[in-house]
């Protein structure tokens, strides 16, 4: 009994490493430094922001309305460019890893006979357009309120990266083409009220962190979930543990390194190499702290989401996805990197030749 329970919580960290670590980091270097972290209003509010999308983007799932849009894909031709495009238009929304668990599971349920390139494509497509929303993943969201952006400042920084990211992802959906599919599968029924609720609940959030009305607007949707859908709070928690404790880690680690990014092109290459590593998501929250370059620094974890598995949860959620229907996955990785990589190098490429002055 003992030693089931031993392996469980064995796997359980292994599973939830980034937290794991984060918080192995956190109580080793409060012990060293003999001082707790501080914490201050912008990590909270990013905190309350990423909850309470959270919960919306759950809300929606629940209803059936996004499985019912990517099952009326399948219909006609092109399958191949339209769940690449969709999955790109649905990251930049409900960000990247919603759209990796709409999208994946539909196409490794039809009968294809090479799955893995399409979701490869899914993926790729996933993390290169959620980059270009403030909402389209997690470390943009703290990226946008962290350094209190415009959202058209915002974007057009990084759209560059993402017009390269995305002209090369719809090139090789283009060259693996998948006509169409003779399938009739009628989607899951679709709760139209709760579904229309949830809709509203989202529009008003996003206002609310345009900062066109205050984001306590948000609270309706905490509301109506506590009282009417609980199954809405069924969210990713261990992602906002997660950010908790990296915001407690990284303020500790203020006090133990002595970096300072004040150039943009140190701080890209740290922070894309360095999510090769730690993720794009702690990646920038890590070196948020030593820069006031927030576009190197969006930069660098745009890109740094590519390359290999590690760079983003969505590669990693769609590899396991992939994996557990199909247990022979070696040259599925083998594709991954190198389509990612591919992208990786250049998205650093695209970087140099904007921002580096050797190259203008």
């Amino acid at each position: 009994m003992v030693k089931k329970i031993t392996i469980k919580i064995a796997e359980k960290i292994a599973e939830e490493w980034i937290l794991s670590l984060s918080l192995t980091g956190l109580i080793t270097s409060s012990l060293y430094l003999k001082r707790l972290p501080v914490y201050d209003k912008t990590d909270f509010q990013v905190v309350y922001i990423i909850f309470i999308f959270l919960v919306i983007i759950k809300g929606i799932e629940n209803t059936n309305f996004l499985d019912a849009i990517a099952v009326g894909l399948r219909k006609g031709r092109w399958l191949s460019i339209k769940l690449v495009m969709f999955t790109a238009l649905l990251s930049m929304f409900v960000t990247n890893d919603v759209a990796i668990f709409t999208i994946v599971p539909i196409t490794l349920a039809l009968d294809l006979d090479d799955p893995g390139i399409l979701v490869i494509l899914e993926t790729l497509a996933a993390n290169s357009a959620s980059a270009l929303s403030p909402f389209g993943n997690p470390q943009n969201i703290f990226i946008y309120f962290h350094y209190h952006l415009h959202p058209m400042e915002f974007i057009s920084t990084i759209a560059p990266f993402c017009i390269v990211a995305l002209v090369f992802t719809f090139a090789a959906a283009w060259r693996n083409y998948v006509a169409n599919i003779d399938e009739n599968k009628t989607p899951d029924k679709i709760f139209v009220r709760k579904a229309c609720i949830y809709l509203v609940f989202f529009a008003v959030f996003i206002l609310a962190a345009l900062n066109i009305i205050p984001l306590t607007y948000g609270l309706c949707a905490i509301i109506y979930s506590l009282l009417f859908d609980r199954k809405s709070l069924s969210i990713d928690w261990v992602l906002l543990a997660t950010f908790l404790v990296f915001f407690g880690f990284t303020d500790n680690l203020t006090k133990l390194i002595n970096l300072h990014l004040n150039n943009p092109l140190s701080t890209f290459i740290y922070t894309s190499f360095g999510s090769q590593i730690i993720s794009n998501v702690p990646g920038a929250l890590f070196f948020s702290d030593f820069t006031n370059n927030w576009k190197a620094l969006l930069w660098g974890v745009s890109v740094g989401g590519l390359g290999n598995l590690v760079g983003s949860l969505a590669s990693l959620i769609s590899y396991r996805l992939y994996s557990v229907k199909f247990r022979n996955s070696s040259m599925y990785l083998v594709k991954f990197h190198l389509y990612n990589y591919t992208v990786f190098f250049l998205g650093i490429l695209t970087y140099f030749l904007m921002y580096t002055p050797i190259f203008r």
